[in-house]
């Protein structure tokens, strides 16, 4: 899972409707991907990387947390 750091517009989840097509919008802190969607991991690469259209990191990984085991 990815959290969002620079807010953009996904130009390969589209929704195509009746008057044109609709990008999906993320804005700073949402998650990355959106459920339901399964992005590839080269578009991972380009999101977290400079090689798109904003040339600078989208988004990063969120570190997985350890669950905390209950004292006895």
């Amino acid at each position: 899972m990815y959290k969002v750091i620079k807010a953009f517009h996904d130009l390969q989840d589209v929704k195509e409707t009746k008057n044109g097509p609709i990008y999906t919008e993320y804005k700073v802190g949402d998650t990355y991907p959106r459920k339901g969607l399964k992005p590839s991991a080269e578009r991972i690469t380009q999101l977290s990387g400079s090689d798109n259209k904003q040339h600078t990191p989208l988004i990063e990984k969120i570190e997985e947390k350890a669950e905390k085991k209950p004292a006895k």
